[in-house]
């Protein structure tokens, strides 16, 4: 809706203050805007309830009543596009943050100057009516949940979805690869809501984020007598999603026994608890997931062979972002419409040199990347800052561009950073540290046989940091020197999973 649109604009004043009343009438009047009076924040929950919803609500809070802040709640829930604003008393200041939490626009102090408040509800009225009408409506983003969405803009994501329901028809367990970030679990989450176990759990269990021993109890649960001779059982993730579909994610983590107990739940839908010898029946679909580029680096993960080959049968395929750039404009309105709901915002407009910029990066954090960057877009407004790491000056070369020798580029570089005979001092300060960063990287892991965790404990960072920089810079056990006892399966690779594959 347009400042000067036909339409009448309708505001709702739920308040019995002369003091508050008086001047919206003349804010009202002048503006050609019709007023509506509520006695109480109940019956303007029923006059909205009913269908009569205005464009923006004023809600004046008594001193002291608590019970007209939580109609909050039930206004977001009945209209949760409608702005509302609150006026409190001093004394009642520091119920803000409260009432923002719970849906308010904006949150105005006594006393009110008559200019500043038609000044904030102009604001809202007309930022939200036009946020809405820019809004996105394209039949590309899918929304599995409140948090998950999957967008199918790209020929190449157009695809994947096509597998993903044939996948979703038949009840066999799958393997996603992809580089992190790429949206491993979206693609799980997506052949989850197109099976028939979609009325059913979806529960996703990180591999790699606990040891073996609670990893195990995670998944499966215990058993075991407590002081009073009574026996104590805790349900695992696979009791838990009975009938649903559960995503090991990294799953070339888990410790090797637990694998072999997972190969028995392929086989015979049954496994026992840690503490006893009972068998448990489960119906669960096993969807693994492995930050791997190829099906060869999925079997070099520490992978056992025999769980390879009967998690590989169906294998999917995740494409990193920058083989799929059709899809970062819609990606970019998508996180930002998103994250601006979330964080109760206004949404912020992508200018032509902006989105130029994120056409030409290569997010090697992929979706986790490009979210981050909204979300400083968002909450900073300040462009030099927020494309700092977006910037032609830093885009002169892709971060996993610093070969060893003989290897060629990657693809879109041209050449090596430290051959690069253009460029700025920011570019060539950033590709000295990066090469640095890559060559200790790939000390540690060949003085550790490929040992990630190892590598990670002698580098002294986290271990999920260490495979995010493992992807970013396309580093390969292959690539290292041949080492005794190395913790890869070897094997020809040739064939695996052919049989009945997606691709």
């Amino acid at each position: 809706m347009a400042e000067n649109a036909i339409d009448t604009i309708r505001l709702l004043v739920v308040s019995r203050e002369p003091a508050v009343l008086r001047p919206l009438w003349s804010i009202g009047e002048s503006n050609s805007w019709h007023l509506e009076t509520a006695g109480s924040g109940w019956e303007a929950m029923e006059r909205v309830q009913s269908g009569s919803t205005p464009d923006l609500l004023l809600l004046d809070l008594p001193r002291g009543d608590a019970d007209s802040l939580h109609i909050l709640r039930w206004l977001r829930r009945l209209r949760p596009e409608l702005p509302v604003i609150l006026i409190a008393y001093p004394e009642d200041a520091s119920r803000e943050k409260e009432a923002i939490r719970l849906g308010a626009q904006d949150y105005l102090v006594r006393p009110i100057d008559d200019q500043q408040l038609e000044r904030v509800i102009r604001r809202h009225l007309f930022s939200t009516h036009q946020n809405q009408d820019a809004d996105i409506t394209s039949e590309d983003v899918e929304q599995l949940s409140a948090e998950a969405f999957f967008v199918g803009a790209s020929p190449v994501m157009r695809k994947l979805r096509a597998q993903a329901e044939l996948l979703a028809e038949a009840n066999v367990p799958v393997m996603i690869l992809g580089e992190s970030g790429s949206g491993k679990d979206t693609v799980a989450h997506l052949i989850h809501k197109l099976s028939v176990r979609s009325g059913f759990p979806f529960v996703k269990v990180n591999c790699a984020a606990l040891p073996g021993d609670l990893l195990e109890s995670e998944l499966f649960g215990y058993e075991h007598d407590a002081s009073n001779g009574s026996p104590r059982t805790k349900p695992g993730r696979f009791e838990l999603c009975d009938k649903g579909t559960i995503l090991l994610d990294e799953i070339s983590e888990m410790p090797a026994e637990l694998q072999a107990k997972l190969i028995q739940i392929l086989q015979t839908k049954q496994f026992s608890r840690p503490g006893s010898h009972a068998m448990v029946d489960v119906d669960v679909r096993i969807i693994a997931a492995v930050t791997a580029c190829d099906e060869r680096a999925a079997f070099e993960r520490r992978l056992r062979e025999d769980l390879y080959y009967r998690l590989s049968a169906f294998t999917v395929q995740v494409p990193p972002l920058r083989h799929r750039r059709d899809e970062i404009p819609l990606l970019l309105q998508h996180f930002m419409h998103h994250l601006a709901k979330h964080y109760n915002l206004q949404p912020r407009a992508f200018s032509a040199s902006v989105l130029d910029a994120c056409q030409v990066h290569s997010w090697p954090g992929n979706l986790k990347e490009l979210e981050g960057f909204v979300k400083r877009y968002l909450v900073m407004g300040d462009k030099a800052l927020a494309l700092s790491q977006h910037s032609p000056d830093a885009e002169t070369h892709e971060p996993g561009s610093f070969d060893r020798a003989g290897d060629p580029p990657f693809p879109g570089n041209e050449a090596s950073p430290t051959r690069s005979n253009g460029g700025s001092l920011k570019s060539l300060v950033q590709s000295v540290k990066l090469e640095a960063e890559r060559n200790a990287i790939a000390a540690a892991l060949d003085k550790t046989g490929w040992n990630r965790k190892a590598a990670a404990r002698l580098l002294k960072v986290s271990y999920r940091t260490l495979l995010y920089k493992i992807e970013q810079y396309h580093m390969h056990a292959s690539d290292a020197a041949p080492f005794a006892g190395g913790n890869g399966l070897k094997g020809n690779g040739n064939g695996h999973g052919r049989n009945g594959r997606v691709s």
